[in-house]
């Protein structure tokens, strides 16, 4: 790859700058890196940025903030990729963790006060539904991978445990690998030379986190932990990690209401940088009895959590990526896992809808909004905009 010594400052100027403007998901993101850092900046090249952007995409973890990270890593080291980092989710993590605040202080003090929400909690299903379509129609594309989709999603649908999803990936990937045959050769340097120091950084955290949580009990310490597993754990942007999170902190520890989790959700839509920031939300409601501490608190262990293990991930194999893509069973094993992503998007949409009441006027808004997500070019902010509106102009009249 090609490599451009930078000054930190520079690269750090621009990472900020997407870090606030970048609304719009992936392929939002993708086109102002695009224009920034390669057409302007030239840090790399395109053909470079799709290459890293590929990696991330197949290591678990948020894929536009590994991206950022790899970039860095790429043009001046482990310092500058931890920089970066650093920069790149402060302002969506703050901006979460002060919605978290804001529902926390109007539950406290304002009875009904969610009803602004009455609109954008619907809408947020209809954002899960657009991104499904849009995830499935580009990752699942034989009967194999249908198949696996469709077992994920039904499974999702009955067995709400949050360890069944790394179960399910495991098993989706395995199954795909056994196919690898009908990927095609590809010549080259068949030996792998590994380091694995941050392999063993990312897997000693894991453990280490797990056991001095059950050890000590600690709230701080088990959210910690709870967030870097499912960053551990997590394929396919974003999307994916939503049920993850609902079962775990609404159905499972009851941490949140589904009421209050729907209108996160929904607010994350409208933020920039990256689509993950929505565990901060989580985190920060998840340590309210803690009071404003706790709240601070739980928001910010839930970003290091959720951010750190496919930073680490992405540092150890992007030394070696060149020569483990040859390996035709790697890149078959990512099909299955991209189909049981898929099929918990589905669950997904279905998870989140069956707490809301089952009348007309929820369906026209999940409705609604995948039309305007689908055949207008109205952004995602704006929608939400719109939808916060609509709710206090409804609560209003009404």
């Amino acid at each position: 790859m090609t490599i451009k010594k930078v000054k930190y400052y520079l690269y750090l100027k621009d990472v900020l700058l997407l870090s606030v403007t970048a609304f719009g998901g992936p392929q939002a993101f993708l086109a102002m890196v695009l224009d920034t850092m390669v057409k302007k900046r030239n840090y790399i090249s395109e053909e470079d940025l799709w290459e890293l952007n590929a990696l991330c995409q197949i290591l678990p973890g948020p894929t536009s903030t590994q991206t950022i990270s790899a970039i860095g890593y790429r043009i001046g080291g482990p310092n500058l990729a931890y920089l970066s980092l650093f920069v790149w989710i402060l302002p969506a993590t703050v901006l979460m963790i002060a919605a978290a605040f804001l529902i926390d202080f109007l539950q406290e003090n304002t009875p009904g006060a969610l009803s602004f929400a009455k609109f954008i909690q619907p809408m947020a299903i209809g954002f899960i539904i657009y991104a499904a379509q849009k995830t499935i129609f580009k990752m699942v594309k034989t009967s194999e991978a249908t198949v696996l989709m469709m077992m994920a999603a039904f499974i999702s649908f009955f067995y709400h445990s949050p360890y069944v999803f790394p179960i399910l990936l495991l098993v989706g990937g395995l199954t795909t690998s056994l196919n690898y045959k009908s990927h095609p050769k590809q010549k080259g340097d068949r030996k792998l030379m590994i380091s694995w120091a941050n392999f063993y950084l990312w897997g000693g955290i894991l453990v280490f986190a797990a056991v001095l949580g059950a050890l000590t009990k600690n709230q701080s310490i088990l959210l910690f932990e709870n967030f870097y597993r499912n960053g551990s754990l997590i394929f396919g942007g974003g999307q994916v990690l939503v049920p993850y999170l609902f079962t775990e902190f609404v159905e499972f520890k009851k941490f949140l209401s589904s009421e209050e989790f729907l209108t996160g959700y929904a607010i994350s839509q409208g933020m920039p940088g990256p689509t993950f920031s929505i565990s901060s939300y989580v985190g920060a409601l998840s340590m309210r009895e803690y009071g404003v501490v706790g709240l601070l608190t739980g928001g910010f262990i839930a970003a290091a959590g959720i951010f750190l293990p496919g930073t680490f991930l992405i540092f150890f194999v992007i030394r070696f990526w060149d020569q483990l893509k040859k390996y035709r069973p790697v890149r078959a094993a990512l099909e299955g896992v991209n189909a049981v992503s898929c099929g918990m998007l589905i669950a997904a949409a279905y998870l989140l809808f069956e707490p809301l009441d089952s009348n007309l006027f929820n369906v026209l808004a999940i409705f609604g909004t995948y039309i305007l997500l689908q055949f207008t070019k109205i952004s995602s902010p704006l929608i939400i905009v719109i939808g916060v509106l609509a709710g206090i102009g409804y609560n209003w009249i009404f």
